[in-house]
């Protein structure tokens, strides 16, 4: 699925991510690694399997598109520090021909020597990439730039069948000027928001990305922060 914004193409991909070929550049949001570990230290057995699907896929997409740089938009490790954030750093370090960015979002607590020691390049505001202005929470108003592109909503939709049947599907949510994306992490939750008349949905499927006809629209989900 495309989408042209002004001169750039966006590519938005089944894997919940953007490819912007013209930039050589890809995008993704809020995948929470270390999310398990941070349970186990609360008292909740959860199994760091949750996130090994998230690195599959995150590998599969480095191998086919190549890009040049990463643009991580927040929460990508979730809270504080555990043993993970090295499995984290060992495969980033997998990729030297790539430059990883990452817009700190909430979630990004870490100390800033943890940062900076680390491979990645970080911004504590807004990113400029081009005419697109990248961030971890919408920004309210924008300066100069046509649209932002950003995470921490963790959108998706419920459809509701004949049946009373109910699926939540992840999805792009296209607000006025604002792209939200949805997020890259498959252990993160969802909650129930309507939608706004003017609102542009794509449903994120396992096999493609396709728009959302307004008919089938029965509520927009978002996780809480």
């Amino acid at each position: 699925m495309h989408l042209q914004i002004g001169d750039i193409r966006l590519e938005l991909l089944k894997e919940k991510a953007i490819w912007i070929a013209s930039l050589g550049s890809l995008l993704l949001s809020d995948i929470h690694f270390g999310k398990a570990g941070h349970f186990r230290k609360a008292g909740i057995p959860i199994s760091e399997s949750v996130h090994e699907a998230d690195y599959r896929v995150l590998e599969q997409l480095l191998a086919t598109y190549q890009p040049k740089q990463v643009f991580f938009l927040g929460d990508l490790f979730h809270s504080e520090w555990n043993s993970q954030w090295d499995v984290l750093e060992t495969f980033l370090k997998q990729f030297p021909e790539t430059v990883f960015h990452l817009v700190r979002g909430n979630h990004d607590i870490l100390p800033d020597a943890v940062y900076q020691s680390s491979v990645l390049q970080v911004h504590s505001g807004s990113f400029a990439l081009e005419s697109i202005l990248l961030n971890h929470e919408p920004l309210p108003e924008l300066p100069s730039q046509p649209i932002q592109i950003c995470g921490h909503i963790h959108p998706g939709v419920t459809l509701r069948g004949k049946g009373r049947q109910r699926l939540k599907i992840p999805c792009f949510l296209f607000r006025k000027n604002t792209l939200v994306m949805p997020a890259f992490g498959a252990f993160t939750g969802l909650f129930n928001l309507l939608p706004e008349p003017e609102d542009r949905v794509y449903l994120v499927t396992p096999t493609k990305v396709i728009p959302m006809n307004l008919e089938d629209r029965v509520g927009l989900v978002a996780s809480a922060r």
